[in-house]
């Protein structure tokens, strides 16, 4: 039975602090060799994604911006993907399922929200040095987070009133507020119907599936609903974000990639070498 790993980047497998993977590394190179997938599904654009997708050598579809869209590489599947609004990519080597709404109907949201009285400033009215400092990425990586297509993460300082007015009037307009390292305005799109559709496709490749998910905070929580075995690490704080939010959730022991080996080694050995 083939298993299928979806994982969050910002956290899980990648540190918080310094975006390092390297304490995953074991846990990588078992993937590998096993032959199991390894799906991204981030908050990340598909830019970033792809950044670090080079770096671990990954080949597989991978899920941008909270659930916006979904690339997979062309002919990955054996059968037709036409059926799911799924177009050619510019350069011809993936397709693209869009599930979220187009970035720029996200940034006019934004500026009603400031020209309603609300204190947000979204990742499109910083520069990529400013960003780089926030964020504590380079200015290269910084600009790659700036390249967004459904997702516009945002800054907010407020009182919890206003607060409550943010995420009424987000909701008037339509659209989604979820917040993580950030605050996010998105469509409605979450990762977990974007893990929904994919682990339709294996099924229909592979046939019967095990699924795991991997992630670390409260936007993972759709995604970690929709698998098998659903897993957290620790935040830097040495908590768990999720405690009670995803039913049979397993808490691994370690914190973002550190946790990440040793839940994904160990799961590996239950569910592919039992």
């Amino acid at each position: 039975m083939q298993t299928i790993i979806f994982t969050d980047l910002d956290g899980t497998l990648l540190d918080y602090h310094t975006y390092s993977f390297e304490k995953a590394l074991p846990a990588l190179e078992l993937i590998r060799r096993k032959g199991i997938p390894l799906v991204v599904c981030s908050s990340k654009t598909r830019k970033e994604i792809e950044y670090y997708r080079d770096k671990i050598g990954n080949r597989h579809p991978f899920v941008t911006e909270n659930g916006g869209g979904i690339i997979i590489p062309k002919n990955y599947f054996s059968f037709d993907l036409s059926g799911l609004s799924c177009p050619a990519d510019k350069g011809g080597d993936c397709g693209i399922i869009a599930l979220g709404a187009p970035y720029a109907d996200l940034r006019r949201a934004i500026l009603r929200l400031r020209e309603e009285g609300l204190a947000v400033r979204g990742f499109g009215d910083m520069t990529a040095e400013e960003l780089s400092v926030l964020a504590g990425m380079s200015v290269e990586e910084a600009l790659l987070a700036k390249e967004r297509d459904f997702d516009e993460p945002f800054l907010f300082s407020g009182n919890c009133d206003e607060l409550q007015k943010l995420i009424a009037s987000v909701r008037a307009k339509g659209f989604t507020i979820t917040h993580g390292r950030f605050f996010h305005i998105h469509g409605d799109n979450d990762k977990g119907k974007a893990v929904s559709l994919l682990i339709e496709l294996y099924r229909r490749e592979f046939g019967d599936i095990v699924t795991v998910a991997i992630g670390d905070r409260k936007n993972d929580i759709p995604m970690l609903r929709q698998v098998d075995y659903p897993i957290t690490v620790q935040t830097p704080d040495g908590y768990y974000d999720l405690h009670g939010a995803v039913p049979h959730l397993i808490k691994a022991e370690g914190i973002g990639p550190e946790g990440w080996n040793s839940a994904i080694r160990d799961i590996i050995s239950k569910v592919v070498d039992f």
